[in-house]
């Protein structure tokens, strides 16, 4: 499977008649924009504003961040066919229908970034500042923000609420990456995956590597979807990596905002894009493995065994796992690692630590002695002071009840003392963050 993704740099975004990108700046018809996040008739509201790298602005509570892309060109065997081409669109499942994605031709406006904001889903929304310490722990600080306000209809329960928002949020994200279907991209990247015993024999004297992708799929408010479908209802399964650049894995989540994926990471997924980069130098990146995060028992042992069997079965010698979220998922992490392990195939884990506001505390829920080659993205308990920003979009109450915050975490000046859990992206488990490490 061959993707070409046209990315179109944005460095400006402004309000105007008609949208557009025009010389590197995003027009946004705001009245038109706020309409088409509107359509549905359990969104009572929409508010649109704008948020640029270095302003003085706060976004809370983040529900979702979602990158504009179009698709420009179908790709695989109907792409010859002319008008009869099967063209698979972004957001497969939910903004187009579930034909397969991950082939031809995407356009991207690299830099602008949909946020979905309003009333609280769950606790585990986020922060967002545009400048300032909370600037440096979220990458969404160097994104021109396009930021919906969205309120629903009273009386909505939670879980309504959240598919409310999200899909808002993919509408907009539609509508703005339209603007770039005739504009000429600033920069070319093709991303090639052929068939595995292709691509096995490719390059016999590199390792062949697999990534084994773990979503977040713990119950309501802690769902992650692939083609519509909640991956919760699914068992372990392989994945061209490039489908996930058209937005096949959306996400539907409320957990930490630190180390939650929004839609934005899935589609830049920085692991797939580095193998992507090694690939034919020091590896042979063989694909992926989407496996679901699970509250039983059973369900973790079914998942753990499916996802060793496939790694095996694609003949790997090293594979790459990530997580999502904490706690729990930390068991399906060590059990993914044990059984993969055990049939002599190298790990590499990716996860963060919860080990305390001191650092003292055990940083995972679960450990195993082959988890011996492991990735940190930082402690989420660290505590930060965010000082007052001059505009706040959204409610800035939230931040004594989300997670990570405690009641008299937002001061009567405006700042907020909590721990790093409560900024979005801050130890992002696909490291798509800022947070690194030095020898002293």
């Amino acid at each position: 499977m061959r993707l070409e993704i046209g990315e179109i740099f944005i460095k400006d975004i402004q309000f105007g008649a008609v949208t557009e990108v025009n010389d590197g700046t995003l027009h946004i018809n705001k009245e038109e924009l706020a309409g088409i996040a509107a359509q549905d008739d359990r969104v009572k509201s929409v508010e649109v504003f704008l948020a640029r790298p270095g302003e003085s602005v706060r976004i809370l509570p983040v529900k979702d961040v979602v990158e504009p892309r179009v698709k420009i060109k179908a790709g695989g065997a109907d792409a010859s066919d002319g008008a009869n081409a099967v063209m698979g669109g972004i957001f497969p499942g939910f903004m187009a229908g579930v034909e397969q994605v991950g082939s031809g031709r995407t356009h991207v406006l690299k830099g602008a970034a949909v946020v979905t904001t309003g009333k609280i889903v769950g606790f585990q929304e986020g922060i967002i500042d545009m400048n300032g310490p909370g600037a440096e722990y979220t990458p969404f600080s160097r994104t021109q923000n396009i930021v919906l306000k969205i309120e629903p209809v009273d009386g909505i329960k939670q879980h309504e609420h959240e598919v409310v928002v999200r899909l808002a949020g993919f509408r907009a994200a539609n509508y703005l990456g339209e603007a770039g279907k005739n504009v000429k991209p600033d920069n070319e990247k093709v991303y090639e995956t052929l068939s595995l015993l292709q691509q096995a024999a490719l390059y016999p004297n590199l390792p062949k590597v697999a990534y084994v992708y773990m979503l977040q799929t713990q119950g309501l408010l802690h769902n992650t979807f692939y083609y519509g479908v909640d991956v919760r209802q699914i068992v372990p399964t392989f994945m061209y990596p490039t489908e996930v650049m058209d937005g096949a894995i959306v996400s539907g989540n409320c957990v930490s905002a630190c180390d939650k994926n929004p839609t934005y990471i899935h589609a830049n997924n920085p692991v797939i894009e580095d193998l992507y980069a090694e690939h034919g130098k020091t590896i042979n990146f063989l694909g992926c493995v989407i496996t679901n995060e699970n509250v039983t028992l059973a369900d973790k042992e079914r998942s753990s065994n499916m996802t060793a069997k496939l790694v095996e079965y694609m003949g790997a010698d090293a594979v790459i796992i990530s997580e999502e979220g904490f706690g729990n998922p930390d068991a399906d992490l060590v059990m993914n690692c044990n059984k993969i392990e055990a049939k002599g195939i190298k790990t590499v884990l990716i996860t963060d630590e919860y080990a305390g506001q001191d650092g003292a505390s055990q940083s995972l829920a679960d450990s195993t002695p082959f988890g011996n080659a492991c990735v940190t993205a930082g402690n989420a308990n660290e505590v930060v002071t965010l000082p007052p920003m001059e505009t706040v979009l959204g409610f800035p109450e939230v931040a004594n009840v989300i997670a990570g915050g405690w009641e008299g975490s937002l001061a009567a000046d405006g700042s907020i003392t909590a721990e790093i859990q409560v900024i979005i992206g801050a130890t992002n488990e696909l490291g798509y963050g800022y947070l690194t490490a030095k020898a002293v």
